[in-house]
C-alpha cells in the first residue's frame, strides 16, 4: 500500500510539473515582447494548410490588446520623450542666451578693465602707460637738468666767492701797502719839515 501511495503521489507531482511548465494558451500569448506572443500564438495555433493557421478569435483579441496597448506605452513614452526634448531644446536656448548674455558682459567688464579714465577721457591701458612713462622721463630729465644747473651755479658761486676772497685779500695787502707807504712818506714828509723848521 505504501508503494501505491508513493507510485500515486509521484505521478501527480509529476504531472503537475509538466502541467506548470508547459503554458496554457491564453498565457502564454500574454508574456514576453510582442515578437514573442506572435511566435507563440503562431507555434500554438492548428494547422489547416501549410500557409494558413486557424487562430481563435479570442487569441487574437488578446494579442490586439497587446499591441494596442504596447503602442499606446510607445506614444506615452514619445510624448514623454518630445516633451523632454522640447524642454531639453528650451533649456539649451536659454543656456544659449546666457551664454551670450554672460559674454557680452565680459567683453564689458574687459573693455572697461583695459581702459583708464583720465580726466573724463578713456585710453586704453598701453597707450596710458605709454603716457605717465613719457611724463616720468621728462619730469627725471627735467630734474636731473635742474640739479646739474644748481651744482654748475654752486661751483660758478664757489669758484666766484675764491675769486672775490683773493680779490679781496688782495686788496686788503694792497690798502695796507699803500696805508705803509703813505706812512711812510708822511714820515719822510714831517723828517723833511722837520729838518726844513730846524
Amino acid at each position: 500500500m505504501l508503494q501505491r501511495f508513493f507510485l500515486l503521489a509521484f505521478t501527480f507531482l509529476s504531472l503537475t510539473s509538466f502541467a506548470q511548465n508547459r503554458m496554457m494558451l491564453p498565457y502564454a500569448i500574454q508574456q514576453g515582447t510582442l515578437n514573442d506572443q506572435f511566435t507563440n500564438l503562431t507555434n500554438l495555433s492548428r494547422s489547416q494548410d501549410v500557409d494558413f493557421k486557424l487562430v481563435r478569435k479570442a487569441n487574437i483579441e488578446i494579442i490586439r490588446k497587446n499591441v494596442l496597448d504596447s503602442i499606446s506605452k510607445y506614444q506615452k513614452e514619445i510624448s514623454d520623450l518630445k516633451q523632454n526634448s522640447s524642454s531639453s531644446v528650451s533649456t539649451v536656448k536659454n543656456l544659449k542666451d546666457s551664454v551670450s548674455s554672460l559674454s557680452t558682459q565680459l567683453e564689458t567688464e574687459q573693455k572697461r578693465t583695459d581702459s583708464i579714465s583720465l580726466l573724463g577721457i578713456d585710453f586704453a591701458k598701453t597707450t596710458y602707460h605709454m603716457v605717465v612713462w613719457a611724463l616720468i622721463i621728462v619730469f627725471a630729465l627735467a630734474f636731473l637738468a635742474t640739479l646739474a644747473s644748481f651744482r654748475k651755479a654752486k661751483v660758478d658761486t664757489n669758484e666766484h666767492r675764491k675769486s672775490v676772497d683773493e680779490l679781496q685779500e688782495e686788496l686788503q695787502t694792497l690798502r695796507k701797502k699803500s696805508m705803509e707807504r703813505e706812512q711812510l712818506l708822511k714820515r719822510q714828509l714831517l723828517d723833511e719839515q722837520m729838518k726844513g723848521s730846524s
